[in-house]
């Protein structure tokens, strides 16, 4: 029972009346990022964190936290009705989505996905309000040697799964490794980076450089890919799936909530990846699988229960280990450093109001989407007619004036202006954002864990060996390295042997 008691009073934190109205919010502003396509959490966030000094820790978590997984049903609306991905985690849907709004059944489309959003939210928040408590009691026994293993992990992951090119992914993580060095150094107080000048003494902070990349670069981006022009949706009718629908769709939503869970904790995993592995899970064991992308309700409701399910189960790494597991946590980890909680595993037991209130407030934030995604469907059809030309400089202005409020500093502006560019540079080339942010925020905890584990061995690198669970983290990193190596050698061996096989066959 005394387990219990902090989870009862998490829900006594969630009910009052400032954190309700907080959650709202969150929830709210997260469908209408969904629905605009391009923006994305982790850009609204970065913009919106200036915002959370006036308020409490565990109010501004839980109005971020409804941002990111309020994000994830608004990207639907568009994804169904217009073939646009309103964000990356709703790609998979276009396929079935459209092509159910083709048919004129775009209502059971969206239907099917707010039930399904719904219910792999709810199963995810159960396990982790049951699981998060374990991983923290277990890593009160991580020391500077397992946190370095586990941010090397956590690095390499997050590169190696990232959505663009494995190496420009490789290559984004190392500039933000680059970032992290910037400043004077802990241990010495050598300056390294900083080109004499006085504002670059402490170091990037991680505000410009995520309103930047995340912020500003999206905008631009965006305005270049989609123009001026305002997206034509189409007519919604009977919103409310029928029973046959839930019926067929019963089985996707559960293994959607179950998958989506456990990609969501892994370094890198997250919404994207969980709804691409949904779909092609319920592909795989449909008895027709040539029903997919003509308008079959299951790959609809698979990816957007899998990429809610993640959405949730991504604060386990976060909130337990002190480790972003994707872009949106970090911008989601700077603001707790912002408000002077560091996350990790002392967090369960030193701040629990805030441990449970986040978790909790996920309950009725699941709650409010379920209710506002159905009836305000229409409402949200018209905030699609909006030019993104208009929205831009609003958006642009909010960010400069956001960054500026933080430190009164002219040179964060010039910061944001810069890294504005660099995001939007990245994008056009290529090159995913994430991977450089989250290495970024890793960065200072790898290099003063590494420093501090080699002062413990004496210079012996060997010594994480000696201890059991960096030894694993290590030998897991090792495995992720050789993975990739050894299906290139196994292709290159195929290829290989194709042209010899051809010419036995041509020889009898």
């Amino acid at each position: 029972m005394d387990s219990l008691a902090p989870m009862i009073d998490g829900f006594g934190v969630v009910l009052e009346p400032v954190n309700l109205l907080y959650c709202l919010i969150g929830v709210v502003v997260g469908m209408l990022v969904g629905v605009l396509p391009g923006l994305g959490p982790a850009a609204t966030i970065a913009i919106l964190l200036p915002l959370t000094y006036g308020i409490e820790p565990v109010t501004a978590v839980i109005m971020l936290a409804g941002i990111f997984y309020g994000a994830q049903y608004g990207g639907t609306i568009t994804s169904v009705l217009l073939r646009l991905p309103g964000e990356a985690s709703s790609v998979v849907t276009v396929f079935d989505g459209h092509a159910l709004t083709r048919q004129g059944r775009a209502g059971t489309a969206l239907g099917v996905a707010a039930v399904g959003s719904f219910v792999g939210g709810t199963v995810s928040i159960v396990a982790l309000s049951l699981l998060a408590p374990v991983v923290a009691g277990f890593a009160l026994d991580f020391g500077p040697p397992e946190y370095t293993a586990l941010a090397l992990l956590g690095i390499l992951l997050v590169a190696t799964v990232s959505n663009g090119g494995r190496v420009k992914a490789v290559v984004a993580a190392c500039v933000g490794l680059l970032l992290a060095t910037v400043g004077r150094d802990m241990f010495t107080g050598a300056e390294r980076f900083t080109f004499d000048s006085l504002s670059l003494a402490d170091g990037l902070d991680f505000v410009p450089i995520a309103m930047g990349v995340f912020g500003i670069g999206e905008i631009l981006h965006n305005l270049e890919q989609r123009g001026g022009a305002a997206p034509v949706p189409a007519r919604v009718t009977d919103v409310w799936p029928s029973r046959a629908d839930l019926r067929r769709s019963a089985g996707a939503i559960g293994r959607g909530s179950v998958l989506g869970f456990l990609l969501g904790i892994l370094p890198g995993g997250g919404a994207t990846l969980s709804s691409l592995a949904a779909y092609a899970v319920e592909k795989r064991v449909s008895k027709t699988p040539e029903r997919f992308g003509k308008g079959a309700v299951e790959g609809v409701a698979a990816p957007e229960t899998a990429n809610n399910a993640a959405s949730t189960s991504s604060f386990i790494p976060l909130l337990t280990l002190g480790i972003p597991a994707n872009a949106t946590m970090a911008m989601i980890f700077g603001a707790l450093l912002i408000q002077g909680v560091t996350p990790g595993p002392q967090l369960v037991s030193t701040d629990p109001d805030l441990f449970w209130g986040v978790v909790n407030s996920m309950y009725i934030g699941n709650v409010l989407l379920l209710i506002m995604s159905i009836p305000l469907v229409g409402l949200f059809v018209r905030i699609l007619r909006v030019r993104a030309t208009v929205l831009a400089p609003i958006t642009v202005l909010i960010t400069l004036i956001g960054v500026y409020t933080v430190r009164n500093s002219v040179f964060d502006i010039a910061l944001v202006i810069v890294f504005g560019l660099v995001g939007y540079l990245m994008k056009k080339f290529g090159f995913e954002p994430g991977p450089l942010v989250l290495a970024f925020v890793l960065g200072s905890l790898l290099e003063t864990s590494l420093r501090r584990s080699l002062l413990v061995f004496d210079g012996d690198p060997t010594g994480f060996l000696t201890r059991p669970i960096s030894g694993t983290l290590l030998a897991v990193l090792v495995v992720v390295l050789l993975v990739p190596a050894g299906r290139w050698l196994l292709r290159r061996r195929a290829a290989a042997a194709r042209p010899a096989a051809e010419r036995e066959k041509a020889d009898s």
